[in-house]
């Protein structure tokens, strides 16, 4: 299964990691337009 998120802000990588938690074998893709990560989730 894929499952992409697009920005990659609190939010995005929130969702992005209780996704892989949830089902490991998953391949996450996260889509961001500028080059700054968030890194609170």
């Amino acid at each position: 299964m894929k499952f992409v998120v697009i920005g990659a802000d609190a939010a995005g990588m929130s969702a992005a990691s209780r996704a892989k938690r949830s089902r490991p074998e998953m391949e996450i893709t996260v889509l961001e337009k500028t080059r700054d990560v968030s890194y609170s989730a």
